[in-house]
């Protein structure tokens, strides 16, 4: 058992590795769990690993019997929390060993048992053909077996009860819905690798092809073949070309009150859980990272999705699309116009002479708060974050008010600071150089690092000038 201390370590030394070389090690310990190895603790690796490996667009996994049974409704797998609700083209992380478990101790013990023995000697012994072939015979068997044990009340009340709830429950159907086009879904995947740039009209008949035979023998999950484009895509967005070329509609109104509508219906919940997000963040405590995330992502689909489907304001997206955006822009509207205020309580100025209207020089009477600071770099983070989506996200103009009013106010600052540096003593010499290091971070990141750094060698210089006597 490894300490706390020790974990974190671990962790954090794992979490910095190249990409490459995360994508070997990775390899080597799931052989080594796959052989019951007992020296190495597998999951903390692996968790530490992990955000390395969802980076690598090819990563080589090993094939052990869970990935393995995942393999045709991975696309579908979000680290989202489990709602309260389950959303049609979405599969929790968390409803899989639920699931699994369910099958391998109720539904299908001995055909699981097999399957999984079977993909451990395949792997141990290097005939990845061999493991492959012993999932696509179990596939079938688990999605039969879900499906029966789901087809009447009485049975899905054990189910309801074995898989902790109704959310799970409807997981299970769509993981047995689509373990059942198992060779359907494996083709797609094979037409589509993950983050594709493009879909270019080749590839979008592929898909087409796809739909057409699932549409005859498995109409339910038809539709999911552009849910599964949509997750192979580097603009999810462009999956919709396929219910557009489907259906031969272009609006809104038609195409989102049909199955082939649930891409869009997928995009929309991932818009307005950006929404919500941003909705969350309030002054002065907020993520400035994780908020930039969340309104970059949020005018990314919202944009993209505008460009494939032709929105109007009554239709049913429209209108989402409408109330979000208006949402978005009213929280991010305040924060960024109240940005100028915070950074500038961070340098401080007063009135030089005993005029009202006079110049104002930096304020050295007091040390500098950490807390002003630490708002002020919030913020600047955040207008800086924000430049490249705010106009996707209708705050364009309140960005770029605030980022020009504070540019100039910091370079006037930036020039009297470093005078007060070379003529500066005790006590207001100290407050000048802890003003001079939050200046510096705020030249960093509102302008370049390049720039923070020039300004620190100025006030070096600056420093080592002798006093006026």
């Amino acid at each position: 058992m490894i300490s706390g201390d020790k974990a974190k370590a671990l962790q954090a030394f794992l979490g910095s590795l190249p990409e490459p070389m995360a994508a070997r090690l990775a390899k080597a310990v799931e052989v080594d769990r796959l052989a019951d190895g007992k020296l190495l603790p597998h999951a903390l690796i692996l968790d530490a690993l992990r955000p390395a490996l969802r980076r690598i667009a090819h990563a080589e996994r090993t094939p052990a019997p869970l990935r393995l049974f995942c393999e045709p409704f991975q696309d579908l797998l979000t680290d989202a929390p489990l709602r309260k609700e389950k959303q049609k083209g979405r599969i929790s992380r968390a409803s899989v060993p639920l699931v699994w478990n369910w099958l391998c101790q109720t539904l299908t013990p001995d055909a699981a048992q097999s399957f999984a023995l079977g993909v451990k000697r395949a792997v141990l012994g290097y005939h990845m053909e061999e493991a492959q072939a012993r999932a696509a015979e179990f596939w079938p068997v688990a999605s039969a077996a879900i499906l029966s044990a789901l087809e009447n009340e009485t049975s899905r009340k054990a189910a309801r009860r074995a898989l902790d709830g109704d959310v799970v429950l409807e997981d299970a159907r769509e993981m047995a819905l689509l373990l059942g086009v198992a060779p359907e879904v494996r083709e797609l995947q094979q037409t589509l690798p993950r983050l594709t740039p493009q879909l270019t009209d080749d590839l979008l008949w592929g898909l087409r092809g796809i739909y057409d035979r699932l549409a005859e023998t498995s109409p339910d999950a038809a539709p999911y073949v552009a849910v599964i484009a949509m997750n192979r895509l580097a603009r999810p967005w462009e999956a919709l070309k396929l219910p557009l070329l489907i259906s031969r509609r272009t609006q809104d109104t038609l195409i989102s009150s049909t199955d082939m509508g649930l891409v869009g219906e997928i995009i929309f919940g991932e818009i307005e859980d950006h929404a919500t997000a941003i909705r969350a963040a309030k002054h002065p405590n907020f993520d400035a990272d994780a908020l930039v995330a969340h309104v970059g992502r949020f005018a990314v689909l919202s944009t993209g999705i505008v460009k494939e489907v032709e929105m109007r304001r009554d239709g049913r997206w429209g209108q989402r699309l409408m109330k979000d955006r208006s949402a978005v822009a009213d929280v991010m509207e305040g924060l960024v116009r109240r940005a100028p205020k915070e950074i500038l309580a961070a340098i401080p100025t007063q009135r030089a002479g005993g005029f009202a209207g006079g110049p104002r020089s930096p304020d050295l009477t007091r040390a500098a708060d950490s807390e002003k600071s630490e708002r002020a770099l919030r913020y600047a983070k955040l207008v800086v974050g924000c430049k490249p989506f705010a106009a996707a996200a209708s705050f364009g103009a309140a960005v770029k008010d605030s980022a020009d009013e504070v540019s100039v106010a910091l370079k006037s600052y930036s020039e009297d600071l470093v005078r007060e540096l070379r003529a500066a003593e005790g006590g207001k010499r100290a407050n000048a150089e802890m003003y001079f290091s939050v200046t510096i971070e705020l030249t960093s990141v509102l302008f370049s690092p390049e720039e923070g750094e020039f300004l620190r060698r100025r006030g070096r210089a600056a420093m080592n000038v002798p006093a006026a006597a």
